[in-house]
């Protein structure tokens, strides 16, 4: 048995200096076939989580998604940092470090983790900064991020990786930070078990969405044409009106409907690689069976 949602949402979200993000969009659907309508405001990181905590006070019947990678690659060196005596031992106390190393940066912003000595060894950066730990070729992959690329649901990047217009590492430590402030208010699978009742936060990738709705030719969508014909994808006819057609807006919107449909499979909530093991350290993208 699985639990039926009755509302569903998708978060894209932002790594970006600053308090209101432009790349923070969100987006919500009544259900299968019904045209998500998007939250039409200029977000920070903040009022999301405000935003998320006042669903979980209220009990809301919602399912979130969020498009961001909810921890690192683990199992391949045995741990996030290998050779940093702080490296955490599972993804909640990983959101607790990122949050504490970065108390002092404000909006939710993850710059001093970015550069921290230890941590800074294993990332890519601006400048072509690349620490000595940071990996061969693009970088360290979860487990679903490699699953994801081998069954090309889209090329998933390494978290690790922090320059280039489609890299996630920025947008994954911000969102550590929102995730440990929530503090378990809102149960995050597959870390949590599905609450019976209230709110509840999956990882997602927007790719997926697109490429499940059949868009050729890149999953950006940067028209109404182009939303148009990705939401047909879903069974949607009417897409919403927007005073701006930008990515962030229509990847939350597609992904919406996505999710509507795609929360309703039993394979997407019992992944044949997925152990209890496996959820804690690395967690994983729902949507990758």
């Amino acid at each position: 048995m699985i639990r039926r949602f009755r509302r569903f949402a998708c978060i894209d979200w932002s790594g970006a200096k600053g308090d209101r993000q432009k790349g923070v969009a969100v987006a919500v659907s009544d259900g299968p076939g019904r045209t998500p309508k998007l939250i039409e405001r200029t977000w920070s990181r903040g009022a999301v989580l405000d935003w998320l905590l006042d669903h979980a006070r209220r009990d809301s019947d919602l399912l979130v998604g969020i498009d961001f990678s909810t921890a690192f690659p683990f199992l391949d060196a045995g741990g996030y940092f290998p050779g940093w005596a702080e490296s955490p031992a599972d993804a909640r106390a990983l959101w607790r470090l990122v949050d504490e190393i970065c108390a002092g940066d404000p909006h939710l912003e993850a710059g001093a983790f970015v550069d921290h000595v230890e941590a800074s060894r294993h990332f890519r950066r601006h400048g072509g900064r690349q620490g000595d730990l940071f990996g061969a070729g693009n970088g360290r992959y979860r487990l679903v991020e490699r699953l994801c690329r081998d069954g090309r649901h889209g090329p998933a990047t390494s978290c690790f990786n922090l320059v280039g217009a489609a890299q996630v590492g920025k947008s994954s430590l911000t969102g550590m930070r929102l995730l440990h402030r929530l503090d378990g208010r809102v149960p995050v699978w597959p870390f949590d078990p599905l609450p019976e009742t209230g709110p509840a936060i999956v990882e997602i990738y927007t790719t997926v969405a697109a490429r499940t709705a059949g868009l050729g030719g890149g999953s950006k969508m940067r028209d109404a044409d182009r939303l148009r014909a990705g939401l047909a994808g879903y069974g949607i006819r009417r897409p919403p009106r927007l005073a701006r057609y930008d990515d962030h807006s229509t990847d939350a919107i597609l992904t919406a409907a996505w999710l509507a449909e795609a929360a309703a499979r039993a394979d997407l909530w019992h992944p044949s690689a997925l152990s209890s093991e496996i959820a804690a350290v690395e967690g994983w993208t729902f949507g990758i069976p």
